[in-house]
């Protein structure tokens, strides 16, 4: 893909959520490349927050999140958390979609995350208040997409519907998450270090 098409796709996201979703699911592609892509936006995400954190004045207590390698392994964790669940839940209200049909719908949301992030790298530093109404904006409009993607993944036909899957989802992948965390060890504190 060019980086023209890119912007293309990108601007057609946001504008025809629904096309999008149906296009990337007709491409069908095989798990080698949703590991590839799902590597790569772990990767990119993480590359960009390192570097925000080198542009930027560190917060007090970064803690793990100051370490590259245990940033990508938790951002990982994450967005495998996200898409189980959103699969999971969608399929509890009669939603049809796969896991690798989740999967790549959110990989292509991360893929454009990590580009507004990249923005919002240099954005900040300048101008703190137009960055921060940026991060609102487009907090907002992933939601919106990602409920118009549930909806089309799964078939339910009720936007209202995939919004509480969206809610039920992050709710279930965050309580799954503090759960997994805990087995192994970590708690807040070891996130973010000591205040």
């Amino acid at each position: 893909m060019t980086f023209e098409g890119f912007l293309r796709l990108a601007l057609q996201t946001v504008t025809a959520p629904r096309d999008v979703a149906r296009l990337l699911l007709s491409l069908r592609l095989p798990t080698e490349a949703l590991v590839l892509g799902f590597a790569l936006v772990v990767v990119g995400n993480a590359l960009v927050f390192s570097i925000s954190l080198v542009l930027m004045p560190p917060t007090q207590a970064m803690g793990l999140l100051g370490n590259p390698l245990a940033l990508m392994a938790i951002r990982g964790v994450v967005l495998l958390a996200t898409i189980a669940s959103l699969t999971w839940i969608g399929q509890m209200f009669g939603g049809r979609a796969r896991f690798e049909s989740i999967a790549l719908l959110l990989i292509w949301l991360q893929a454009l995350s990590v580009a507004v992030q990249v923005l919002f790298t240099f954005i900040l530093p300048i101008a703190p208040q137009l960055g921060s109404a940026l991060v609102f904006a487009a907090t907002a409009i992933g939601a919106y997409i990602t409920v118009h993607f549930l909806d089309e993944a799964h078939g339910l036909n009720s936007i209202g519907k995939s919004v509480v899957v969206l809610i039920l989802g992050m709710i279930a992948m965050a309580v799954s998450l503090s759960i997994f965390l805990s087995l192994v060890g970590f708690t807040p504190a070891g996130l973010t270090g000591h205040v």
